[in-house]
């Protein structure tokens, strides 16, 4: 028997600012085409003014409850990830459990950048399998563009907004990888390599700044260890790259996409994709894939699943469900 953690809903949000590629030529050296080759981008979503990352949050919460069909005091923690916190403290996840009506539970921040939601999915799974939650809300929302660099090409058209949330609930398998649920983690982190990809501000420099990134290099270092940990998460439960129904990555850039499964033996037509309209949205990137891959049709029941994701630390890791 072995005590495993379930995906029972998913649901995210985006904002309503639809923001092409062309409103970028504007106001710099670039183009629509110059960004769609580079990245695969064609559109991103940015927040209004004022709007917050526990705005977006909150939405795909009440979506991924309304899929669950439970009610907010039968979650017993929720995990949320994000590098745009609202505040400084509380915690973003304070906030979204106050707006979803839970005063059952306890809730708090991880901060992985774009590997938050894989380390948040960890960290449920972890809850779950010790007994110490039955049923555990994760969630990823961002608000990158309050932090761009608009006179910088490099990075400024590359990231977006938005929300996604999963609810995951125990439940008693056989301990084998036909079982439902999380199977397996591998997480990873390096600070060595804070350089390629950081914000030059904080609470303690009394800056908020902007992110600043090295793309080559970072793009070597995404390639190399995205197929390495989703390779030694799927190593783990004796699984390998053919019992891969969906492998879902962080989408941060379609040729770090496309070089991760040629690496991994996995064909694009078994790739969850969803770049070109979001952007990179940092730790909101895979429950958004996730949740457009159930809305579509594609994620179905007794699928397994690989999420793989790499970000700033650096940090990166991996999740292997069967959904």
């Amino acid at each position: 028997m072995a005590r495993r953690a379930v995906v029972k809903g998913i649901g995210h949000y985006l904002p309503e600012r639809i923001v092409p590629n062309s409103e970028f030529e504007k106001t710099l050296e670039t183009s629509d085409e110059w960004i769609k080759t580079r990245s695969g981008i064609e559109r991103r979503h940015f927040a209004a003014p004022g709007q917050t990352t526990s705005d977006l949050a909150i939405h795909a919460a009440k979506a991924a409850l309304a899929m669950a069909q439970i009610d907010a005091n039968q979650i017993d923690a929720i995990v949320l990830a994000t590098s745009t916190a609202d505040l400084t403290f509380p915690s973003t996840a304070t906030i979204v459990q106050r707006a979803i009506g839970n005063t059952t539970g306890y809730a708090f921040d991880i901060q992985a950048v774009c590997a938050g939601f894989v380390y948040a999915m960890s960290t449920a799974n972890a809850l779950i399998a010790s007994g110490q939650a039955n049923t555990v809300m994760v969630i990823g929302a961002e608000t990158f563009s309050k932090i761009m660099d608009w006179t910088d090409r490099a990075t400024c058209v590359l990231f977006g907004d938005g929300a996604g949330a999963l609810i995951l609930s125990a439940e008693d398998g056989d301990g084998s990888t036909d079982d439902r649920g999380i199977l397996s983690v591998d997480l990873n982190s390096d600070g060595r390599y804070k350089d390629l990809l950081y914000v030059d501000g904080g609470v303690s420099t009394q800056n908020t700044g902007v992110v600043r990134m090295e793309g080559r290099e970072l793009f070597r270092h995404a390639v190399e260890k995205l197929a390495q940990t989703a390779e030694t998460a799927l190593e783990k439960v004796g699984l390998g790259a053919d019992d891969v129904t969906w492998v879902v990555p962080h989408q941060a850039n379609i040729r770090i996409i496309q070089a991760t499964a040629k690496k991994l033996g996995v064909g694009m037509d078994r790739v969850i994709v969803t770049v070109q309209d979001h952007g990179n949205t940092s730790a909101a990137s895979i429950p958004l894939a996730l949740s457009v891959g159930v809305a579509n049709g594609q994620i179905k029941p007794g699928d397994l699943v690989v999420t793989e994701a790499i970000g700033g630390g650096l940090a990166w890791g991996s999740v292997v469900l069967r959904w």
